[in-house]
């Protein structure tokens, strides 16, 4: 899996959100926001393959959280950004 390149993670005002480099990849019609786990992984796995094991072992490594409830938190998350067409798999 990998990160769709023209993506980019910016902060403003305190929130995370996704934006589309170049005129190509601008949807108005909606805004990505990241929480901040979310955009910590964002920021891990920008511009390298991933799996969702390498995003599970991220977060039991950083947050107090079991693997069982990292992977289902993974899954959500990938889902969401296969839907949202932030990534290949």
């Amino acid at each position: 899996m990998r990160l769709l390149e023209g993506f980019v993670l910016r902060s403003i005002a305190g929130e995370y959100i996704v934006t589309g480099e170049g005129l190509a990849r601008v949807d108005f019609s909606k805004v990505i926001s990241l929480n901040p786990t979310a955009a910590y992984l964002w920021e891990q796995i920008q511009d390298k393959d991933f799996t969702p094991e390498d995003l599970v072992a991220l977060l039991t490594a950083r947050y107090d959280v079991d693997a069982q409830q990292a992977r289902a938190d993974v899954d959500k998350l990938l889902a969401a950004w296969q839907d949202a067409g932030l990534m290949e798999r």
